[in-house]
């Protein structure tokens, strides 16, 4: 029996997102604990996988680029757009409204409502905004910009390749060069879903924990983060939708891009507000209130671009 997308979305996606949020505000210091060995060594071999099954092309590298060209766009706007700049008018604000947590919310989502042929271009999307997260933001967050610091390249590229997307880029290209890759894919495609669904598990628990008493703040943010919550959730994807339009995209193309682009606000902007020092609270309610609003509006947008 063929189960309509939708449904196999909301099957897959909230069960583990109410589990984890559950076992999070019941045992705070679990995620950390699963977050990064899953982060360095879970999601390079489940992407490894994916992208062996999906095959890799032109496309990703497209892809990246259209995410960092929707990006760059997006920030110019709220910077340079008197009326924007008022309402978005910090860093982690400008940041949370166009940084996406697309390799533990968009890709699962991606899974659940494309066909595996287009995972390439989902993860494309995800390596495109993770060296422009990694290179704009901290600086962005830290005001290294007024300061006159920098980065350097060499930052750039370690940061890059700490990246669990490019880790299972490189490990897929590897495999590719053996002569037992078509054995190694079918070894992987698995354990690769296990693990995404244990990635999604793990997004619930920083929810939970997030969300406990103990980090009940973040809830009278509501108001300040609306504007950059629509931002994220409604602007980008359609800004994301004109490009592919302009550029004549495939209709496939086109849809795994928007996708992507819907996705909430990054768990990674948290960690920038903790290393500059600044927003932290803003930063969590960030996170938490795009996810669960994500949880409908990319169901959503999924409607509207079929």
């Amino acid at each position: 029996m063929n189960i309509p997308p939708i449904l196999r979305l909301f099957s897959e996606l909230i069960p583990c997102l109410v589990l984890g949020y559950w076992i999070g505000s019941r045992q705070p210091g679990l995620s950390s604990s699963i977050a990064r060995p899953l982060i360095d060594f879970g999601v390079p071999i489940s992407l490894m996988g994916l992208l062996l099954k999906a095959g890799i092309e032109w496309r990703l590298l497209q892809a990246a680029a259209m995410a960092v060209l929707a990006i760059c766009l997006l920030l110019l706007s709220l910077s340079l757009l008197p009326k924007l700049r008022g309402l978005i008018s910090t860093p982690t604000l400008r940041l949370g409204s166009a940084i996406g947590n697309t390799a533990y919310f968009g890709i699962p989502v991606a899974l659940a409502l494309l066909p595996s042929e287009t995972l390439s271009i989902s993860i494309g999307y995800d390596l495109g905004t993770t060296l422009l997260a990694w290179s704009l933001g901290p600086a962005l967050m830290a005001g290294s910009f007024e300061s006159g610091q920098q980065r350097t390249f060499g930052d750039l590229v370690k940061t890059l390749f700490s990246s669990p997307a490019t880790k299972g880029l490189f490990g897929a290209l590897l495999v590719q060069l053996t002569p037992w890759s078509d054995s190694i894919e079918m070894f992987l495609w698995v354990p690769s879903r296990i693990l995404i669904v244990l990635a999604l598990l793990v997004v619930g628990m920083r929810l939970g924990y997030l969300g406990s008493s103990e980090n009940s703040d973040f809830r009278s943010l509501a108001n300040k983060i609306t504007p950059s919550l629509l931002i994220k959730l409604v602007v980008l994807p359609a800004l994301m939708l004109v490009l592919c339009l302009l550029f004549n995209l495939p209709d496939m193309t086109r849809r795994a891009l928007v996708l992507q682009a819907a996705a909430p606000t990054a768990v990674s902007l948290l960690l920038m507000a903790e290393a500059s020092g600044r927003d932290q609270q803003t930063a969590t309610a960030l996170v938490v209130w795009s996810t669960m609003a994500a949880v409908l509006s990319a169901p959503l947008w999924f409607i509207l671009i079929s």
